[in-house]
């Protein structure tokens, strides 16, 4: 694709880097053919390949109006298209430098911004969070639906964290709404992991980024990737051998720390050091560990749900499959496995429309294989999809958690 950037943002790394970026797409359009809002919509601006014109527009000079960021607000982000992409171009982070360009020129309506700076200032706290659900429960039957829906009655017990008691060591993130809304994750893949012979700890501190991420505020992301990275670096340094993350949607943000801290001179080569340790589950209780554990579901039914943080993020789909089928777990078929459910991180919250829309259908290609439970790889679908499903919806550790809590310890 020819450019001819602005002076005003040819010579700044965001525009060398968008220029490199555009300059891969031959505007194909096969983009569109997988692009969940524009299967809703119809709209070639409500797909990548017109979201990709709209960013080049404001790059060259055009100036953004208040429908130019109504476009980029409703895409998902879920990478469906990079995936597609013949090119390889990046979307993902051209999307990001134009959504930036557009917020710094395009003010939002006011209720806009408070809702924003109000999910800024819960969201990524974990106590704040929890006892704004607390409140919200109580407010629940007056609640708008995009918020009740999302406030499960009962977020059950954790369960028992082993003892460290192993020479291998690795960290979890500590996270922020997984910790609250589903708390069990992190205990079952501690309980997992201790019967593999590996130690799993708490990692210091709380949210990655993403939702600051999610809603524009790059410098406070940034700000927040350096405090995380400060308190793993001694862990790293005394022997933790990975960062374990149990929601692939943190996953997939962590793993661009050396994106997001690359012209940073001071955390750079520690950001691709951590990136280079950060896994997730199903890269270290793959098929061939959970083998070892002697797990057999004995074909039970189950309907996988890959998050596209997982499929279309970190390409692992395929290990989280063979890891459940490991486990003796029969995977029934899931129509249009690749589309977005609809979560998206904030995304429900400021998109319930769309959001709305795309989880109904999920939630019917999800059961038409009548499975006996729905599992994923990240709180906000299982949050996003639970309300609504005919069949309980876990994280895939709390199911293969269970199937070892009922089978003898080897």
């Amino acid at each position: 694709m020819e450019t001819h950037l602005a002076p005003s943002v040819r010579d700044t790394a965001q525009g060398r880097e968008a220029e490199r970026i555009l300059r891969t797409c031959v505007h194909c359009g096969f983009c569109n053919a997988t692009c969940p809002t524009y299967q809703l919509r119809g709209d070639e601006l409500d797909g990548p390949r017109g979201r990709i014109y709209l960013i080049k527009q404001v790059l060259e000079g055009t100036e953004p109006t208040r429908t130019t960021q109504r476009h980029l607000d409703r895409c998902l982000t879920c990478l469906n298209c990079m995936t597609t992409c013949p090119s390889g171009v990046d979307y993902r982070h051209l999307v990001d430098i134009g959504r930036n360009q557009v917020n710094r020129r395009v003010r939002r309506p006011v209720l806009e911004r408070i809702e924003r700076a109000l999910l800024r200032a819960v969201l990524p706290y974990r106590r704040r969070f929890a006892a704004a659900l607390n409140i919200g429960r109580w407010f629940r039957p007056v609640l708008p639906s995009r918020l009740a829906d999302k406030m499960p009655a009962d977020t059950g017990p954790a369960g028992p964290w082993p003892d460290a008691r192993h020479e291998r060591r690795m960290l979890v993130l500590a996270g922020c709404v997984q910790g609250v809304l589903t708390p069990n994750v992190d205990a079952a893949a501690a309980r997992i992991l201790d019967r593999l012979g590996i130690s799993l700890q708490r990692a210091a501190d709380g949210c990655c980024g993403a939702v600051e991420h999610h809603l524009d505020a790059e410098e406070a992301a940034r700000q927040r990737a350096r405090h995380n990275i400060d308190a793993w670096w001694p862990e790293i340094q005394a022997g933790a051998e990975a960062i374990l993350v149990t929601a692939s949607g943190c996953g997939v943000h962590v793993r661009d720390y050396g994106h997001l801290l690359r012209a940073d001179p001071a955390y750079s080569d520690k950001a691709a050091a951590i990136v280079e340790r950060v896994r997730d589950p199903c890269e270290v209780i793959d098929a061939e560990a959970v083998k070892r554990l002697g797990v057999n579901a004995a074909g039970r039914p189950v309907a996988f749900h890959p998050p596209c943080t997982l499929q279309h993020g970190m390409r692992l789909r395929e290990a989280a499959e063979a890891a459940l089928q490991a486990a003796g777990l029969r995977l029934t078929p899931v129509r249009d496995a690749h589309l977005c459910c609809g979560a998206a991180g904030t995304y429900a919250l400021l998109q319930p429309e769309l959001s709305t829309q795309l989880r109904d259908r999920k939630v019917q290609t999800l059961e038409e294989g009548t499975p006996e439970v729905i599992v994923t790889s990240n709180v906000g679908c299982q949050t996003h999809l639970s309300g609504h499903a005919g069949v309980p919806v876990l994280h895939w550790l709390e199911l293969l958690d269970e199937l070892l809590q009922a089978s003898p310890r080897s």
